[in-house]
């Protein structure tokens, strides 16, 4: 059976993250996203189940006690989770799978699978990040100014990474990523699994 492989995706608000995982899944066979669960209201434009699986806080805390997360984070006031069970389908369908987490879940998920990828994803300068923000016309001026504030603390933890990527062009970003995941599927302990009886029969010849 395939090994699969997890690719955590961090980074600030409005540094492109959903974006640049988006555009993977166009381009990469056998990669899927998992899809997180989340308290916070759902934005305009979004789709349940799609985007996020919007529940309210009784269902996430309920969620919580049965043990049916592999992470969970506090952002923004609101609380986000990966599904184990969602996970787990994906590698049984012999996919890899996108965690696109807050560095809080990256930590937890690094504790757990420590062979698991990370990549995070900066913005060019703190004033695109800003300019970004706006444009998106989500949020109002204070709560792009939390935003930023907290878009700081989250940099700070680059160096927690096992991959950087600067989101500067959007094409060369998806390259660089694409670079990654390729070279993470030919890492010898995932192709040991993977081509195990290709390599037991090159031995034995």
């Amino acid at each position: 059976m395939k090994q699969g492989i997890l690719f955590i995706v961090t980074a600030p608000s409005g540094a492109g993250k959903t974006s640049l995982v988006n555009e993977l899944l166009k381009q990469i066979t056998n990669l899927a996203v998992s899809v997180s669960f989340t308290t916070r209201p759902i934005r305009p434009g979004e789709v349940s189940g799609k985007n996020y699986h919007f529940i309210d806080e009784i269902e996430f805390l309920n969620m919580h006690s049965n043990d049916d997360f592999l992470e969970t984070a506090d952002v923004y006031g609101h609380k986000y989770g990966t599904s184990k069970s969602s996970v787990k389908a994906e590698f049984e369908q012999g996919n890899d799978v996108i965690l696109e987490i807050d560095w809080q879940g990256a930590e937890q998920v690094k504790n757990l699978f420590p062979k698991a990828c990370s990549i995070f994803i900066l913005p060019p300068s703190l004033e695109a990040l800003t300019e970004r923000l706006y444009k998106r016309q989500q949020d109002d001026s204070k709560i792009i100014e939390v935003r930023m504030d907290q878009a700081r603390e989250v940099i700070s933890h680059v160096t927690d990474a096992d991959y950087v990527v600067v989101n500067d062009n959007f094409g060369e970003a998806v390259n660089d990523i694409i670079r990654i995941i390729l070279s993470q599927r030919l890492r010898i302990d995932a192709q040991k699994v993977n081509l195990g009886n290709l390599l037991l029969d090159l031995a034995t010849d």
